[in-house]
């Protein structure tokens, strides 16, 4: 099925707090992903709220970040059917380094059956977040075995 684009949503959770605070370093991984140069703009909405835009060739990326809250929302938007955005999203979540991402992909200007259009969503969790998971229900599981 021929499409026009995609689209993929982002959502990380718990990310890095070194990581947020800079938006020059932020630019930076950007500019070393994307192909072309792309045209980026940052804009601290207040002191916790940064927002980054970058306009490319091949798209669009949107991302806002919560710096108290350690999360970061990202809209990657490509212009045709032959670029994937997971390979950014991949080198934002290395970036990040978020304890659980969520990601929805959408295929944009899909002219097939209605029944077709259905985002594809992924959950991610690190590695270390799964063990503290698992410890915390072990412990209430002792303890609700001891009262």
């Amino acid at each position: 099925m021929k499409i026009l684009a995609r689209q993929m949503t982002l959502d990380m959770y718990n990310c890095d707090t070194s990581r947020l605070g800079n938006v020059d370093t932020i630019k930076d991984t950007l500019k070393s992903v994307v192909g072309s140069e792309p045209r980026l703009s940052a804009e601290a909405i207040d002191e916790g709220h940064s927002s980054i835009v970058g306009v490319f060739s091949e798209g669009h990326i949107a991302l806002h970040v919560y710096k108290e809250l350690r999360y970061v929302a990202v809209d990657i938007f490509t212009c045709t059917d032959s670029e994937d955005p997971e390979e950014l999203s991949k080198v934002l979540r290395h970036f990040f380094r978020p304890d659980k991402t969520k990601s929805t992909l959408l295929k944009r200007g899909d002219f097939g059956l209605e029944r077709e259009v259905k985002p594809q969503i992924k959950v991610r969790v690190a590695p270390l977040r799964r063990v503290k998971n698992a410890g915390a229900k072990v412990v209430s599981r002792l303890v609700r075995r001891g009262k």
